[in-house]
């Protein structure tokens, strides 16, 4: 499809792109998945392509390649069919290392970023909590401090990459609660946890899809902390959240896209090959004209992604239409997913088959990064309020909530 968002250098970048995954990922995808997790030599052959640093700057051996590249990536990588995967790596490469990127000291960039670029450290997000997810004001993970270090207590749970990270970018609280609990989203704070620290624990936590994300649940007990460990400034974590969740949902829209896509030929090929009634199944009338508007919907969601993505490479943070973005992609890869499965019939269910695994990963895509009832509710609120005026070029595009 001719894009205005693309290159031919993208185009030439994607064939590339693709031809990797093809050869040297999608052969032992199906293992991983059996396994709960990517081995360490995937990791560095990703790093040694290049691909774990598409945004990151030269000097931590990053690409400081444009966004529309990343975007590219991305799509490739949800046409893999294999949500853990995708989660495993996006997580690394686009949300976890972004704080480092977006604020860590040269010190963290040299010893942290740079080796996770080159795929040598495996990197996770530790974000939600047993009581808490989308709402950061109910985080409850503390870190005191006592001299040159913090004492990290508290749980993280659904942390992808937890059961091979090296290391945890945590969101913690640095500032004492009150009588009555935690003090809202202020107090917030980014560090970096070694998975090797005393008082670090892993354990697996089983999911319904997205298997070789190695999603775990990690405690932190009296961990001790080097000081210098702490992203940015103490106690600005809810604001460098509140800009890299706009990417997290932006990373989280496209691979929705590949997802939906890659759904969308597995149903064709399918419906193309099986023969029904002395035909084919994409002849006839129901299951075409359910193709036909789910084939729309992916057009208009692909242009709904990219031009996102476009507000937020000019510099913008385009809240809303991330949100939108992210919404309505996951939205519809879950409807695309259950529309495959019903048309493959009694093969589609089959446990081991394409379409239920793509049913069981879709499904996780609305949760992670906000829940949808989430998004909708960022939405009508930025929908719903007064606007700046006639001259407005988006909706809601300075909301950072």
């Amino acid at each position: 499809m001719r894009s205005p968002y693309f290159t031919h250098s993208h185009a030439a970048f994607r064939e590339q792109v693709r031809s990797f995954l093809a050869t040297e990922v999608l052969p032992h995808a199906p293992s991983w998945e059996g396994e709960r997790g990517l081995p360490r030599t995937v990791w560095k052959l990703l790093g040694e392509q290049g691909y774990l640093g598409l945004l990151h700057p030269r000097s931590v051996d990053g690409g400081e390649r444009d966004l529309f590249t990343s975007l590219v990536f991305l799509e490739e990588l949800g046409r893999t069919g294999f949500g853990g995967l995708r989660a495993a790596i996006s997580v690394h490469a686009y949300m976890a290392t972004h704080y480092l990127a977006a604020v860590g000291g040269p010190e963290l960039r040299r010893d942290y970023l740079a080796s996770a670029v080159r795929g040598e450290r495996v990197a996770a997000l530790a974000i939600t909590e047993p009581g808490a997810g989308a709402d950061l004001s109910r985080l409850a993970t503390t870190a005191e401090p006592d001299g040159d270090h913090f004492v990290v207590r508290g749980t993280k749970s659904m942390v992808s990459n937890g059961m091979a990270a090296d290391f945890h970018v945590v969101a913690i609280r640095t500032a004492p609660g009150t009588d009555s609990g935690p003090r809202g989203a202020t107090g917030l704070s980014l560090l970096v946890i070694d998975s090797d620290l005393p008082g670090v624990t892993v354990a697996p936590t089983p999911t319904l899809g997205w298997h070789s994300a190695g999603a775990a649940t990690v405690g932190y007990e009296d961990v001790r902390v080097p000081a210098d460990r702490l992203i940015g400034r103490a106690n600005s974590g809810f604001y460098y959240l509140m800009r890299g969740l706009q990417l997290e949902r932006l990373v989280a829209a496209t691979l929705a896209l590949g997802g939906t896509e890659r759904c969308l030929d597995d149903t064709r090929r399918f419906l193309t090959e099986r023969r029904l009634f002395g035909g084919a199944l994409s002849e006839k009338q129901a299951p075409s004209h359910r193709i036909a508007d789910l084939a729309t919907e992916l057009a208009a969601a692909r242009q709904l992604v990219h031009h996102a993505a476009w507000l937020y490479e000019q510099g913008e943070l385009p809240a809303t239409e991330c949100s939108m973005a992210k919404l309505y992609t996951t939205e519809l890869e879950c409807k695309m997913a259950d529309a495959s499965l019903q048309l493959q019939g009694a093969h589609g269910y089959l446990d081991s088959s394409d379409a239920a695994r793509a049913y069981r990963d879709a499904r996780a895509a609305t949760i992670a990064a906000g829940p949808s009832e989430v998004m909708r509710d960022l939405i009508g609120r930025s929908v719903l309020k007064p606007q700046a005026g006639p001259g407005s070029s988006h909706l809601g595009s300075g909301d950072t909530i």
